[in-house]
């Protein structure tokens, strides 16, 4: 056993009733869970603390729907981020906290027609240095892309937070019919490879990047 695990944030990035995340993050978070390096905490922006918290309506009718684009037409609702706090993290207390608690994070995200969720979009942009110095992974979903298109976008975004982004990521292409009727992986042996080098790159990371804030306060 570690003396010291990581703390894993899993971020569930859509709040769509009946959303698809649902499967994608509970399967992700049980394999997750059989590491004795790491400790896992899911962020799910759905919770009615945090959806308040960041004005965010959680109705719609699910995520799983896609096509081409692997994606929806809609998009989650959520009020306005507001100016820019200046680096400080006043206006979501509660979603800083918890994303400020963990040493590295995995963002569970849909692909609505080529982009990401705009509350998790919100979410982001409601939290500044608690990102800072730290490493994220993602795991993806949506129609043919398998959601890539939308952790190209989010990457961009974790760059500006001063977040570091891993190179492999897990995708679910056509995602609705990659999990069978009780939410588990058709080809458990290949998403479980994906999954295993994935944590295996955010551990190397998150053990780097949180021995160098604690030895010296980041330059950001």
């Amino acid at each position: 056993m570690h003396t010291h695990p990581l703390k894993i944030g899993v971020l569930i990035g859509s709040v769509r009733a009946g959303r698809f995340a649902d499967k994608v993050a509970d399967w992700f978070v049980s394999e997750a869970r059989k590491r004795e390096d790491m400790e896992i905490h899911v962020i799910d922006l759905a919770e009615p603390a945090l959806a308040a918290e960041l004005g965010l309506r959680v109705d719609g009718s699910g995520d799983h729907s896609g096509g081409g684009s692997g994606g929806d037409s809609g998009d989650d609702s959520g009020g306005d981020s507001g100016e820019d706090s200046g680096g400080q993290s006043r206006d979501a207390p509660r979603l800083a906290q918890r994303i400020g608690e963990v040493d590295a994070f995995v963002v569970v995200t849909p692909e609505y027609n080529h982009g990401y969720p705009a509350a998790l979009k919100l979410a982001l942009d409601h939290v500044h240095r608690e990102w800072q110095a730290k490493p994220v992974g993602f795991v993806s979903y949506g129609g043919m892309a398998g959601g890539q298109r939308a952790v190209e976008q989010l990457r961009q975004v974790f760059a500006e937070l001063h977040a570091v982004t891993v190179r492999d990521t897990v995708s679910f292409h056509m995602a609705w019919e990659q999990f069978d009727e009780r939410g588990r992986p058709r080809d458990p042996e290949g998403v479980g490879k994906a999954a295993a080098v994935l944590l295996d790159q955010l551990a190397w990371w998150g053990i780097t990047l949180r021995e160098g804030r604690t030895a010296r306060a980041y330059a950001g």
